[in-house]
């Protein structure tokens, strides 16, 4: 019965502020929604089964022009831009997996998930942006330590950075 409100209400919010795209149907899990938060991102909204909480996530794979930039730099530009993606990370306050081989960074996965004695609109919400401005910190440190992107270039939906 709980799981049906926390399913409705979920639902009810991101169709009202216009984030639902779809839904996906899975054995362990009560729901999954993908949400299009902010415009052009896709994420991930997870209800699993037996748990008292909704996850929230965004799954980030790394171009491979990117990742021959990063092949390219020095062992020690490596080294400190990981370091500095989790000291980064760490000040959102998510959960993450870095997917690493060899110091070089070929994607990441941030979640964040609210208990369901702490799920309003206003947590909800807040943690979509929690977890997509934790993306947007990696994309702009990747920018940062290997390549000075030109954004002006490309178009809204011109995101070649990230695949």
């Amino acid at each position: 019965m709980i799981n049906m409100t926390i399913e409705n209400d979920v639902k009810k919010w991101l169709v009202d502020e216009g984030f639902y795209r779809e839904e996906k149907f899975e054995e362990n899990v009560d729901f999954h929604y993908i949400v299009e938060f902010p415009k052009e991102n896709m994420m991930d909204v997870v209800k699993p089964k037996r748990k008292d909480c909704i996850v929230i996530g965004c799954a980030t794979q790394i171009a491979p022009q990117h990742l021959e930039l990063m092949k390219e730099s020095k062992d020690n530009i490596k080294k400190e831009f990981i370091l500095d993606l989790n000291f980064g990370l760490n000040n959102f306050l998510v959960d993450y997996e870095l997917q690493i081989d060899q110091d070089l960074l070929n994607g990441f996965i941030i979640t964040d998930e609210i208990f369901s004695d702490g799920l309003t609109k206003h947590n909800f919400i807040k943690t979509l942006k929690r977890v997509f401005k934790a993306k947007l910190h990696c994309i702009w440190l990747i920018d940062k330590k290997f390549e000075k992107l030109d954004f002006s270039k490309n178009t809204p939906s011109d995101n070649t950075m990230f695949v």
